[in-house]
């Protein structure tokens, strides 16, 4: 059975900094994209950032070189967020394609807040 486990978020100031992790768990032969995205009260889930096995990265406009994704192997993904606003609060959410199915995990909540 596939599992994702965030850990990382919390409570931040304005202009402060967070690191997310995800880890994958489970009998594994290959991951293609990695990723991450978010869900702030009443709005829909968007991307952040994903990157591929062959180390592609795409990522949102709001991103504008604040948050760097990144993998160290083929099962963790990471986001050190910078800079971090106000609106950037809201749950983010590890994903991962393997096979044909897009797994998530449970989320974990950032908030920007003084």
């Amino acid at each position: 059975q596939v599992q994702l486990v965030e850990s990382g978020g919390g409570l931040v100031q304005p202009g402060g900094s967070l690191r997310l992790s995800c880890a994958v768990s489970g009998s594994i032969f290959s991951i293609n994209v990695m990723g991450w995205y978010r869900q702030a009260p009443g709005k829909q889930r968007e991307l952040v950032a994903e990157v591929t096995s062959g180390g592609r990265i795409s990522h949102a406009d709001f991103v504008e070189g604040r948050f760097t994704i990144s993998r160290d192997n083929a099962k963790k993904v990471y986001m050190q967020m910078d800079r971090l606003k106000s609106e950037d609060t809201a749950v983010y959410y590890c994903c991962a394609d393997i096979m044909t199915r897009r797994y998530w995990g449970q989320g974990t909540q950032v908030t920007v807040s003084s």
